[in-house]
């Protein structure tokens, strides 16, 4: 379990003076092509809703992928943290992609003190097709108990990195 002050995670991060970056997004995002393959789709060749929270969890990869120049892998023993568990996810469905398109995933980044929001926006042929917001908490394993994680404020050193 996170021990975590879980209300305030999905409310808006207020902007703080002793926290950089805090409580406003980021100039920082990453776009990501995507096919849309057989395996996420439904018999009729749509994609089955599932498969688009796949999508935007390899999109959130990416992005810290691309603002740290580390896969996540290297990340967590660079950082020293246990990762960054989901709280949180809303998405809106407004149309269907299918076998075979090529999509863009746009996400971007907004910081709180331990926690932090992406928005994803799922893109076919100029138009916006889901949207998804997600808020995740970055843990750490927690010291005095083995096999347990605990929030903990993201490191300056991410942030600096979404701000370059």
């Amino acid at each position: 379990m996170i021990p975590v002050d879980w209300k305030s995670l999905f409310e808006p991060a207020p902007a703080s003076a002793s926290v950089p970056g805090s409580g406003r997004g980021t100039a920082f995002r990453n776009i990501r092509k995507v096919r849309i393959e057989w395996s996420h789709c439904d018999p009729a060749g749509i994609v089955f809703y599932p498969r688009y929270f796949e999508i935007f969890d390899n999109s959130t990869n990416a992005l810290f992928e691309r603002a740290l120049g580390l896969t996540f892998f290297q990340s967590l023993k660079t950082f020293k943290f246990a990762g960054y568990p989901l709280a949180r996810t809303r998405s809106r469905f407004i149309r269907p992609t299918r076998f075979g398109d090529d999509v863009m995933v746009v996400s971007s980044i907004t910081f709180g003190r331990a926690s932090f929001s992406i928005e994803h926006r799922l893109i076919h042929d100029g138009e916006i097709c889901v949207e998804c917001s997600e808020t995740r908490v970055w843990v750490v394993h927690d010291p005095t108990v083995p096999g347990r994680v605990e929030s903990h404020p993201v490191p300056e050193a991410v942030r600096a990195k979404f701000r370059m």
